[in-house]
């Protein structure tokens, strides 16, 4: 395969490697064909198959160059969490340059049941949404009549790529943090959505120059005494 280089003295590890040989492949490149090894890949998390039957995706390559930037309010990222034993889950969206985040629970994943969550809940913001990024799950199927109903451009980061939507990813991390992974999500109560939500948007951050979610995002002062309680 030639010899190797380093670029910009950063390192890339071996599963980050082959994501990018067979996202090559899925795209129709020949990067695989270079492989010694050319063993069917095990398929984790559905196939490309079944992920390539949403209709009318557009993928992550045509958004405007501005959302990369986080130069302004309304450019969100979106994915579902799943609850134990596929019990519930909830929606995560959150906007890439504030990092203020919205929960919201449904009860099944179908894309129908998800797009009527989803729209309810977003309209609050309707006015501060420009795009929306998703993951590749059938539940966001209904991704165009989401997007008429928001009036939002709406993408798709690439299959097996999570890191092309890393601000959702890192803020479900910080959701599990209320629900972890042995939590049955089927049967959460409001005030404790409404909880971790409050808490994830009022945490000053540091990315955001100590400032919090919830300030950036409506530029406005949020309660000082919550800030500080948080902080701890």
């Amino acid at each position: 395969m030639g010899t190797y280089r380093t670029f910009n003295r950063e390192w890339y590890s071996h599963e980050w490697i082959y994501q990018h040989i067979y996202q090559d492949k899925f795209l129709g490149g020949d990067l695989h064909t270079h492989l010694r090894c050319r063993k069917k890949r095990k398929k984790r998390y559905g196939s490309y198959d079944r992920r390539g039957q949403m209709p009318n995706r557009v993928f992550i390559d045509e958004r405007p160059s501005i959302v990369d930037k986080e130069s302004r309010i309304g450019d969100w990222e979106g994915d579902t969490i799943i609850g134990k034993n596929h019990r519930g889950a909830l929606i995560s969206m959150v906007e890439r340059k504030s990092l203020f985040t919205v929960i919201e629970p449904v009860k099944n994943r179908t894309s129908c049941h998800v797009r009527q969550k989803l729209v309810k809940r977003m309209k609050d913001y309707k006015n501060q949404i420009h795009t929306i990024t998703f993951d590749n799950g059938r539940e966001f199927a209904k991704h165009e009549k989401i997007s008429s109903d928001l009036n939002a451009k709406i993408y798709f980061a690439h299959p097996y790529a999570s890191w092309e939507r890393g601000i959702n990813e890192n803020t479900n991390g910080l959701i599990r943090q209320y629900f972890p992974k042995t939590r049955d999500l089927s049967n959460l109560k409001l005030i404790e959505i409404n909880n971790a939500m409050e808490r994830l948007n009022n945490r000053p951050r540091k990315k955001l120059g100590f400032k919090t979610p919830f300030e950036v995002f409506f530029k406005r002062k949020s309660n000082l005494i919550d800030n500080v309680a948080l902080i701890s």
